[in-house]
């Protein structure tokens, strides 16, 4: 759970509610939230395939649901595999694939125990990670497409609220409801993009970066003991993939 998605959210709505008083009856329009969130959702099926943009709502789950790597833990794996290849040859870590969790780090492990060559290795390796970048990619993409077409239709909901005043001047009862739908329409638009496409388009880019991280991590970790590496080496070696607090854990454990 990414607490700090839950937080910024709830923080938003809040500060809204204060701007409006806690009086959220003047700034509902069932009309122009058809405008905005019609439009917005009608223009990202017209630009993705209808199973890509219903995959992107559960992509949008990775904001509040998505889990930091664990860069510490991959690594201290990585120097157990090499401190034991080391004493008793790849084939040794045989037995501890099954135990790996981390299906990535599983399967470069499963590569160098079946003595795949080391060329091969990190192509496979690097073709997977190439792979998870252009999924997270469309993901990113589709957000940010979202946060483009939030204002875009706001403004065209501003046209047509002004459309309509400007239709009916001669009726002042419908001036106000024209009005409205020309003012909210924009609100709505500025809220989709800035509040909810925006932030999570760029909380994805966060995780994705993240992902990558580790997966690079992994890979290093791997060509490193199929190479033979002492495993103070390695450890030194990956540790350059972590911040500098992490690296203190490491060494406090390792004491």
């Amino acid at each position: 759970m990414d607490i700090a998605t839950l937080i910024g959210f709830a923080l938003v709505f809040l500060l809204m509610l204060i701007g409006m008083g806690f009086n959220l009856g003047p700034f509902i329009d069932v009309q122009s939230l058809a405008i905005v969130a019609g439009g917005t959702f009608g223009a990202l099926f017209i630009s993705y395939p209808l199973p890509v943009v219903l995959k992107s709502i559960f992509v949008m789950q990775k904001a509040f649901l998505n889990k930091k790597p664990d860069l510490v833990s991959s690594l201290t794996t990585l120097v157990s595999f090499a401190e034991k290849a080391r004493r008793e040859g790849l084939l040794a870590l045989e037995g501890d694939v099954e135990g790996v969790e981390d299906m990535f780090l599983k399967k470069g492990v499963q590569l160098i125990v079946d003595g795949t060559d080391p060329e091969l290795v990190k192509n496979i390796l690097d073709t997977e990670v190439n792979f998870i970048e252009d999924r997270h990619s469309l993901g990113k993409e589709i957000m940010s497409s979202g946060a483009s077409l939030g204002p875009a239709y706001g403004m065209l909901g501003t046209l047509i609220g002004l459309i309509l005043m400007l239709g009916n001047l001669s009726d002042p009862s419908s001036l106000g409801p024209s009005m409205a739908i020309a003012l909210i329409t924009t609100l709505y638009g500025s809220f989709i993009a800035n509040v909810i496409f925006d932030p999570i388009a760029t909380k994805l880019s966060y995780y994705s970066k993240q992902e990558v991280l580790s997966k690079q991590l992994v890979i290093e970790g791997i060509l490193s003991i199929q190479a033979g590496d002492n495993p103070k080496v390695l450890e030194e070696k990956l540790k350059s993939f972590l911040a500098p607090s992490e690296r203190e854990t490491i060494g406090k454990e390792g004491e």
